[in-house]
């Protein structure tokens, strides 16, 4: 059986491939436990500084495998589900980089939102699909819509279902950028690499770790943690380090996290 989820390092960057193209990588309960496995294995690899995932073929993810689907109607799926939750990817201390290069839709649409950052191809076809199967906003989408895009956007792509592309995901605020098909992966993987090389790996587990959980709390509650986080900071070697390349004018040399 071929590879599920395709692995492959290069410069610091991990670059994740769902491999079942011939499904547009729909999803399965299989699938994502690989992608999982993969991702917890990155968080402890020192030469993995951040991640880029997206799909093989045409499609990102085009959401729950339908057989998978129709097994859960008929009470006939056989599979233990995963007990790690779908938003897994925002636990992970290490950037995650969506690139949509397709289709990317429902539980699709669910995993290219729970990375920290998302690139798409402008001419992607995204949708919830949800209320036209007779389902519901999934996985906290409902959650994480509004705030990305606003209420009345976050409504609209709900309750309608409809189809929109990447470029339309843009100019809502969905997304970090919208590019060329062609060059959605190779333009994610660009950005990656640059955080990989100036960024320091602990100052960037810990800005998104604030920034997944600043959302539950008040900015009083923010603004304290943020003050002992940064006090933390100063003695750290990364400070150290991230102080002495700026002066001597040289990239640094970040230890790993």
């Amino acid at each position: 059986m071929a590879e599920l989820v395709l692995s492959s390092v290069d410069q610091g960057v991990l670059t994740l491939t769902f491999n079942r193209p011939d499904k547009l990588n729909a999803w399965t309960v299989e699938l994502g436990r690989v992608y999982f496995d993969l991702l917890e294995q990155a968080a402890q690899d020192p030469a993995v500084r951040a991640i880029v995932v997206t799909g093989a073929g045409k499609g990102f993810c085009s959401g729950a495998d339908f057989q998978t689907l129709t097994a859960i109607q008929t009470g006939s799926l056989d599979e233990a589900p995963d007990p790690r939750p779908n938003t897994f990817p925002t636990t992970i201390p290490k950037p995650v980089i969506a690139a949509v290069n397709g289709a990317c839709a429902g539980l699709g649409m669910v995993h290219a939102l729970v990375c920290d950052l998302v690139f798409t191809a402008a001419e992607a076809k995204w949708t919830t699909a949800f209320p036209r199967r007779g389902l519901i906003a999934e996985y906290g989408l409902s959650w994480v819509l509004p705030r990305l895009m606003g209420q009345q956007r976050a409504m609209d792509v709900l309750l309608s279902g409809r189809v929109f592309s990447g470029a339309e995901a843009y100019e809502m605020g969905l997304v970090n950028r919208s590019v060329a098909g062609g060059s959605v992966l190779a333009e994610a993987q660009a950005y990656a690499r640059e955080l990989a090389v100036h960024s320091s790996p602990t100052s960037m587990a810990i800005i998104k770790r604030q920034v997944w959980n600043d959302w539950d709390v008040t900015l009083e509650q923010s603004a304290k943690t943020a003050v002992q986080e940064m006090v933390a900071s100063f003695s750290r070697p990364d400070f150290a380090e991230g102080v002495a390349s700026f002066l001597e004018r040289r990239p640094p040399a970040f230890p790993p996290l």
